[in-house]
C-alpha cells in the first residue's frame, strides 16, 4: 500500500469513530428549523436571557464601595511589594557594588606587580631603588 493510500485509510476511521461518539450529537449544530432548541441541563447554566445578561452587566459595571478592610488590606500588599522591590534592587546593587570593587582591587594588584616588574628590569644597580631616590624639599 502507498502512504497516501494509509493516510486515507487512517483519516476515514478518524472520522467513523468521531461521527458515532456520543459527543458529537451534543457538539453539533441544529439547522431543522432555524431556531435553537431551548437549552437544558448544563447548558441552562451557561446560557440566559438577553435581558438578564444586560442587568447582570449593568450591575457589575459599577463599581461597589470598598471596606475600610478592604482598603487597608490591599495598602498593606502594595507596602509589601515595594519593600520586596525595593529589597531586590537593594542586594542587586550591592552585589554590583562588591564586584566592582573586587575587580578594582584586582586591577590595582595587577597594575602594580606590573610596575615592580617594570622598575626591577630597569634597575641599573647605581642608584637606590626608585622610591628611594626622591628628593626632599
Amino acid at each position: 500500500m502507498s502512504w497516501t493510500s494509509v493516510t486515507l485509510l487512517a483519516l476515514l476511521i478518524v472520522l467513523l469513530a468521531l461521527s458515532l461518539s456520543p459527543e458529537a450529537d451534543s457538539a453539533a449544530v441544529s439547522s431543522s428549523t432555524g431556531r435553537a432548541k431551548d437549552p437544558q441541563g448544563p447548558l441552562k447554566r451557561i446560557f440566559m436571557k438577553e435581558a438578564d445578561a444586560s442587568n447582570f452587566f449593568r450591575r457589575r459595571s459599577r463599581r461597589g464601595v470598598k471596606s475600610q478592610d478592604e482598603i487597608n488590606i490591599e495598602q498593606r500588599q502594595v507596602l509589601a511589594a515595594d519593600e520586596r522591590k525595593r529589597e531586590f534592587h537593594e542586594e542587586k546593587r550591592n552585589e554590583f557594588e562588591s564586584s566592582a570593587e573586587e575587580d578594582h582591587d584586582e586591577q590595582n594588584e595587577r597594575t602594580r606587580e606590573s610596575t615592580e616588574q617594570w622598575r626591577e628590569f630597569h634597575y641599573d644597580g647605581m642608584h637606590p631603588p626608585q622610591e628611594y631616590n626622591r628628593h626632599s624639599i
